[in-house]
């Protein structure tokens, strides 16, 4: 079917699962730090603002943090089932670091998860904060982990292969492998990145519906802050991981370029738009730009960058694929940096809570951090290809012996399974958004935090009763973002 294989469905299978699945680990990570910084202000200031925030992100991080176990449990399957013939080679290495992230990060969260979601009219203050910190560091030990196993396979070290199989020789080296300082720094901040337009498209819709209250100025306030601030650190941190690139995986660098060949000792130009075709080794249509593709990757303006016929056929990533990845997560993060920009100079205007044009970007820049995150994994893993471990094991050579019949049949259940089971939960994570944080009565400083009494922040329960409306709300929100 398609002209497709029992191995492409596999490819296609895992592909699924992981886009899934990267969207929920990407926004614990920044809602469990966003959380912990919320708590820290309420207990410096006594703002009741940060503390009413918290106990409603608190809803939101509970639902989104047990699905991503959900997604994660499946995907950690697929290699024993799926790709048996990769963990046979490779398990020496990737089975050690996926068990150092469940002893480390997982325990840590599980751990402290209770006191935090629970926990608010249990213990004190000092310690209902340490589990909210615990729990955020947590989230990234885990990051740490994750990366330091999928840097492995880019750019593998500290090992030698013994029968057809890998064998640590020095674990410091394999976890710092030469790519993965990089990836880890991209990866935690594009996390704080689409946490940040998550939070601020939140606020935006809810002012635009004409809600505005100091919690969701709030929200509005730090998310653009971040975005400010954070976006153009992540340019610079995926420059450099570009250098990297270049320097370890030269084929990869070529395809997302879209460079074929060079020319006598012309440098490099920069293909903003095109077609790469890999049948007729080309990038048709291509707009270019003289010396920027030399300037950028090599920082000169006459050095030149690898093309892909400098690499065999068969050693060529899908330059048509991941040219568009890597455009799609670079405009989005143009787009970003734009956006904070404009709310700074909002803000000095005093006009950032409403400017409706500002609100309107904001409100959909709300998945854009989501979607640069899945392009740039697309770019990362496709562009790695033909390899599973990069220049050690192909992709070909690392599936189960598995028919057509078996990973077709295998593929739809999950895309039906994913749909309804994951569709719902972010429907009722939408509901949660729509709903809005609830905004405290009377005094600035009523009773409740930590070892106070106070009507429990119920975090896993179901919002309150449907008022008039609010099914309409709820499809309207769901349209515009």
């Amino acid at each position: 079917m398609f002209g497709l294989e029992a191995l492409d469905l596999a490819r296609i299978q895992f592909a699924f699962t992981i886009s899934f699945h990267i969207l929920f680990p990407a926004i614990t990570i920044g809602l469990a730090s966003y959380l912990a910084v919320l708590e820290g202000l309420w207990l410096k200031t006594r703002n009741d603002t940060y503390r009413d925030l918290y106990h409603f992100w608190s809803k939101i991080f509970a639902v989104n943090f047990g699905m991503g176990v959900v997604s994660g449990l499946v995907m950690a399957y697929q290699f024993g089932t799926n790709w048996s013939r990769f963990s046979d080679f490779a398990g020496a290495v990737t089975g050690p670091l996926l068990t150092y992230e469940v002893l480390t990060a997982f325990f840590l969260e599980a751990g402290f998860l209770g006191v935090m979601l629970f926990g608010w009219n249990k213990v004190g203050r000092g310690l209902h904060f340490f589990s909210t910190v615990m729990v955020a560091i947590g989230t990234l030990i885990s990051t740490f982990w994750i990366l330091a196993s999928n840097s492995w396979m880019q750019t593998p070290q500290g090992f030698e292969i013994v029968n057809g199989q890998v064998i640590p020789t020095d674990w410091l080296a394999i976890i710092f492998n030469p790519s993965f300082p990089y990836r880890l720094m991209h990866m935690a901040t594009a996390a704080f990145v689409a946490t940040a337009f998550f939070v601020g498209s939140s606020a935006a819709w809810h002012l635009l519906r004409g809600r505005d209250n100091p919690a969701i100025r709030t929200m509005l306030s730090m998310a653009m802050w971040m975005a400010l601030i954070v976006a153009p650190i992540q340019a610079v941190i995926g420059d450099f991981h570009g250098l990297n690139t270049l320097k370890h995986q030269p084929a990869k660098i070529a395809a997302i370029e879209g460079h074929w060949e060079n020319h006598g000792d012309e440098a490099t130009p920069l293909i903003l738009f095109g077609w790469p075709d890999m049948k007729e080794e080309r990038t048709k249509f291509a707009v270019e730009i003289p010396y920027l593709g030399s300037l950028i990757l090599t920082h000169s303006l006459d050095k030149q960058v690898p093309a892909l016929k400098e690499f065999p056929p068969e050693d060529r990533p899908n330059s048509t694929i991941v040219f568009w990845s890597f455009r799609i997560m670079v405009g989005l993060g143009f787009l970003m940096i734009f956006t904070g920009l404009w709310s700074l100079w909002l803000r000095k205007r005093d006009s950032l809570y409403t400017s409706r044009p500002f609100l309107r970007l904001a409100l959909w820049m709300g998945p854009s951090g989501l979607i640069a995150i899945l392009a740039g994994w697309f770019t990362t893993e496709i562009g790695r290809q033909p390899w599973v471990v990069y220049g050690l094991m192909r992709t070909a050579d690392a599936s189960s012996n598995h028919s057509f019949m078996q990973m077709s049949i295998t593929l739809i259940m999950f895309v039906v399974v994913y749909f309804a089971l994951f569709g719902a939960g972010l429907g009722y994570m939408m509901r949660l958004v729509r709903k809005g944080p609830k905004i405290s009565e009377g005094s600035a400083t009523p009773d409740g935090g930590p070892g106070k009494k106070r009507t429990p922040a119920r975090p896993l329960s179901a919002a309150d009763d449907p008022a008039e409306g609010e099914h309409e709300d709820n499809t309207r929100l769901t349209k515009e973002i």
